[in-house]
């Protein structure tokens, strides 16, 4: 009789921590990105009452007898299904399909290793996309963590941009004022504004974009990110430049570039695009503090991506870490970050997902679970019942 109680009271356990995961998931049913939990139990031990047998030439065989002792947590699972959109602000983003933002201190980006995924899993995944370029002109989002993605270095001769394939936090590019004389040379403030009236109209007077200097472009240490933003004085040293203001920055939601229009200077440029993290198994990642995850053990390689394939328009996708470098004695590209396509990976620009929580399934869970955890309670008051009609015996 006691068996059974130890049972009722292992019943009791389960369903308590089975009860606490639906509080939470209804707790979270308005919180953006969060995933739903879910609880499978499992049957506990068992003690053999009798053995089996396979029967013999006379008889047939038997099945073994067990007594069980309760049930026992199996598993309690993320459902990383997408969850529905909710508007917002135009730099909000929502991505639909397995990938994560990819987001991290600024300093992990001299910890990313080409040669070592496994340095991607020290980034965070997050599904919460509620972004902004903050005033030291890094894009983060919502509790101040940089989100990662690859740069723009410049632009070619089609205005296309030139993009570089370092992982790096993405910021904003620098803005200066630049004057040029009447024949076209490279002036100064100073002079511009030591000129007569009429000699100044004769000046050209524009808004210049400085991009950072691609490390790697110049064969340098692929660990060092990208360097800052190419503007030196005569000494050499880096010169002090305002980041750009921009206008209208938007997020495509089919490449994932993000772009705006400079102020002033009526000249649209690409900032850099927005990189994708994508695992093998999306359901097995830690659910770390908020709306964070770590790419643990449960959920295989991490791999980072881009949306919409223009990693190969952009001439900056690699999916194969065995790649070579044409026309260089077949040397291994050992120094590239592997770059892949998000496949039906895509970004919703313009709101952020709400929570996955379906509320008349959770509640009719929760009906299911206080009814189970009320038999187990019957189980214990029947059982205490037998054992005090047993004491009453002797008396």
């Amino acid at each position: 009789m006691t068996g059974a109680m130890y049972a009722a009271i292992a019943g009791l356990r389960t369903h308590m921590s089975k009860m606490n995961v639906i509080g939470n998931n209804i707790a979270n049913v308005n919180t953006a990105g969060y995933k739903t939990q879910r609880t499978l139990f499992q049957d506990a031990m068992y003690s053999m009452y009798s053995g089996g047998s396979n029967g013999t030439t006379t008889t047939g065989g038997r099945n073994p007898a067990q007594i069980g002792y309760g049930s026992q947590i199996s598993s309690i699972d993320i459902n990383m299904t997408t969850g529905t959109f909710t508007p917002g602000r135009p730099t909000d983003c929502m991505v639909v399909g397995d990938g994560f933002l990819m987001v991290g201190d600024k300093n992990l980006a001299t910890v990313i290793d080409p040669n070592n995924p496994e340095s991607l899993k020290s980034l965070k995944l997050t599904r919460v996309g509620d972004l902004e370029f903050k005033a030291d002109g890094y894009l983060c989002d919502g509790r101040g963590n940089p989100v990662y993605g690859f740069l723009t270095t410049g632009v070619d001769q089609n205005g296309k941009p030139i993009v570089s394939d370092q992982l790096v936090p993405i910021r904003l590019p620098k803005m200066e004022v630049a004057y040029y004389q009447p024949d076209g040379a490279p002036g100064t403030q100073a002079d511009y504004e030591a000129a007569t009236p009429e000699i100044k109209k004769t000046w050209t007077v524009k808004t210049e974009i400085r991009y950072p200097v691609d490390k790697d472009a110049q064969n340098n240490n692929a660990n060092i990110p990208l360097h800052d933003y190419e503007k030196r004085d005569q000494n050499g040293d880096l010169i002090a430049l305002p980041n750009a203001e921009l206008d209208g920055i938007s997020i495509n939601p089919k490449t994932g570039a993000i772009t705006g229009t400079v102020k002033g200077a009526d000249l649209e440029i690409t900032i850099g695009f927005v990189a994708v993290g994508n695992v093998t198994n999306p359901n097995g990642v830690t659910h770390d503090e908020g709306y964070y995850y770590t790419a643990g053990e449960g959920c295989g390689d991490l791999t980072v991506s881009l949306i919409g394939g223009v990693g190969k328009d952009l001439g900056i996708e690699r999916v194969n870490a065995s790649l070579y470098r044409p026309g260089a004695n077949n040397t291994p590209q050992s120094d590239k970050m592997v770059i892949g396509d998000a496949g039906e990976t895509r970004i919703m620009p313009g709101g952020l997902e709400g929570s996955n929580v379906e509320l008349a399934a959770e509640i009719s869970e929760m009906i299911t679970t206080q009814r189970g955890y009320q038999a187990n309670t019957r189980i214990i008051t029947v059982t205490d019942t037998m054992l005090e009609e047993l004491v009453n015996m002797k008396r």
